[in-house]
């Protein structure tokens, strides 16, 4: 059975229900409530949480489809790197004095490894590119729909020529249809991607596009695409920091501004004063 069409962890919990011994499903809703659990410990520890026997965990993994316990945790630990927040709760509960700093250092750690990572030159291009482009798209999905809008907001000051997809009640292949080869396209892909994105891209490569993808560091290099910008986005709780990515979209829209020239600032000037005479701000 191949890796997509394999059942998921609690897919496989959740059917084993009506068949299991009172015990194997105490252990059972446990896991339900904290299924990242099975990553992080061994068998006897996680017996020890749930409080029940090394014998039920090793019939529970039994019962659910593993051959043992070990092969049980490895398949928890690959979903558990897609990023979905339960697999990340601990059933301990996370130690709450230096929370703040620890979140703090974190971001700021990611955010230096991010930035670290490209040079002046790299970032220039992809600015270079959405100023002289016909066309700029930005494409992003969940939390990287929130980033797509702000990317988008900003150099919409000095870009005309912006087109957030696809807005409420459209279709994504209503405007794939119209991208071309003198189009740049920035696709934000971050975790957990929505399981059509990689067709998506495929249509958007085929078009000729100039594309900036940008994703967390689970993905390794794309060499299709002409930008891979990956942010780090390691955190000490459940929920991924994205403080990276926001960082990465404000030097790139600072660049953008910067580099838009004498036809920039005449368009910034129209916006400042379209502001006060419609008293907007």
């Amino acid at each position: 059975m191949s890796p997509k069409a394999q059942p998921s962890f609690l897919a496989r919990v959740r059917a084993a229900l009506p068949r299991l011994h009172p015990t194997e499903r105490r252990l059972a809703d446990f896991v339900l409530s904290f299924p990242g659990e099975l990553a992080s410990y061994t068998a006897t520890e996680l017996a020890r949480l749930a409080n029940v026997s090394n014998a039920t965990v090793t019939r529970f993994v039994r019962k659910i489809g593993y051959a043992g316990y070990e092969e049980a945790r490895q398949h928890v630990r690959a979903e558990r790197q897609t990023g979905a927040a339960l697999y990340r709760v601990a059933a301990s509960g996370a130690e709450a004095g230096d929370l703040v700093v620890r979140h703090a250092e974190q971001g700021a750690a990611n955010l230096e490894q991010t930035l670290g990572a490209l040079s002046l030159e790299e970032i220039d291009a992809l600015a270079e590119a959405l100023l002289t482009v016909r066309r700029v798209w930005i494409v992003g999905f969940r939390s990287g729909a929130a980033f797509a809008q702000y990317l988008a907001w900003q150099i919409l000051q000095v870009v005309e020529r912006v087109s957030l997809i696809p807005g409420p009640g459209e279709t994504l292949g209503e405007h794939l249809a119209g991208i071309g080869a003198e189009d740049c396209v920035v696709v934000f892909g971050l975790r957990r991607r929505p399981a059509k994105l990689e067709a998506i891209l495929d249509q958007i490569v085929r078009s000729g596009a100039r594309i900036a993808y940008v994703t967390d560091e689970s993905l390794a290099p794309d060499r299709r695409v002409s930008w891979h910008l990956r942010c780090q986005t390691a955190a000490p709780g459940p929920l991924f920091s994205h403080v990276s990515v926001m960082g990465l979209c404000h030097l790139l829209a600072t660049r953008v501004i910067e580099r838009a020239g004498q036809d920039g600032r005449r368009r910034l000037t129209a916006i400042e004063s379209l502001h006060d005479a419609l008293d907007e701000l």
